[in-house]
């Protein structure tokens, strides 16, 4: 299999911290963060135990594609990506929630809805729909964003409430949410897909509220193949999707879902291989252009040097 980067381990002059989360590996600096985006992959809040080939570069190269392309919307964290698995960008104080959007019933909102539930974070959903049916109006259903273990639905007045969000700017945050995903769904409709749900996130810097994070990539939004889709929705067979979803299909087909006392599947050459095909698929389909590993072979110390570059030029240190 070709190498990929599971973790970094760096140490950066004027670094003042560093985080690991599910995906990124995040060096802290006094203005800015470096993130390594790391080939690693999760599924139900639960890291893999292999790392896929050539992830790492892709979601780095759509999230940064898509921040560019909306940077007219909302000012986000983007300032530069010196390496195909590296963003720098501002450092921010991030809001502990994630605004999911959904403009289909599919994924977590479909297994709540047919378990009976009829209210996602407080907003209601009509009876009768089918999985993967359009609503009749994108719908925000926010969630958690939980430092370890699995994050929570959690509903606008409750973020209120519980005043994690002050009440102005999460006003702004939802106006941002919908004009993304309307951004999102027309740039995916001109490549032939269909924009089903994403999640946005925001912080801030002073004050200054920006866009954070990745978005509009296959870990953080679900996209189905538009050509097909009435056809399959009336005979009610299976989307044919674009997004992180297969992964979890597999889990749970092998009894996983990251609940206590399940073992996770193993992870064969095979599986790895299947799943980094259908992350260059995703990202030929969605860029419009064919994926061009633009590192390798890959190596550590590439990855290092340009985060070191970057502030030998940068302004912003």
């Amino acid at each position: 299999m070709t190498k990929a980067i599971k973790e970094t381990h760096f140490t950066f002059p004027q670094q003042d911290g560093f985080y690991r989360g599910k995906v990124r590996d995040v060096y802290l600096f006094p203005e800015v963060i470096a993130i390594v985006v790391s080939d690693r992959i999760s599924a139900f809040d639960v890291v893999l135990p292999e790392p896929i080939p050539f992830k790492g570069q892709i979601l780095n190269r759509i999230a940064s594609n898509f921040l560019r392309a909306t940077s007219d919307i909302v000012p986000n964290w983007l300032l530069d990506t010196p390496h195909p698995q590296v963003t720098i960008g501002r450092r921010c104080k991030p809001f502990p929630i994630e605004m999911v959007i959904r403009g289909y019933l599919s994924g977590h909102a479909w297994r709540e809805y047919r378990n009976g539930k009829r209210r996602i974070c407080g907003v209601p959903l009509p009876n009768g729909l089918k999985e993967n049916d359009r609503l009749p109006q994108p719908i925000i259903t926010p969630s958690t964003k939980a430092a370890s273990g699995h994050d929570q639905d959690i509903s606008k007045a409750e973020i209120l409430a519980q005043e994690l969000v002050p009440e102005p700017q999460y006003l702004m945050m939802e106006q941002y949410t919908h004009d993304l995903f309307s951004r999102g769904t027309a740039m995916a409709a001109a490549q032939g897909l269909i924009l089903v749900d994403t999640k946005y996130e925001f912080g801030t810097s002073g004050d200054q509220l920006l866009l954070i994070d990745e978005i509009h990539t296959p870990d953080s939004s679900r996209f189905f193949y538009a050509k097909g889709y009435e056809e399959r929705q009336i005979k009610e067979e299976p989307q044919k999707q674009l997004s992180k979803e297969f992964v979890r299909e597999w889990l749970m087909q092998n009894n996983f879902q990251g609940l206590p006392g399940q073992t996770m599947p193993q992870m064969t050459d095979a599986v790895v291989k299947s799943i980094s095909e259908r992350y260059i698929e995703l990202y030929n389909k969605l860029m419009g252009e064919p994926f061009v590993v633009l590192q390798s072979p890959v190596a550590i110390e590439k990855i290092e040097h340009s985060i070191l570059g970057w502030f030998q030029d940068a302004t912003i240190i």
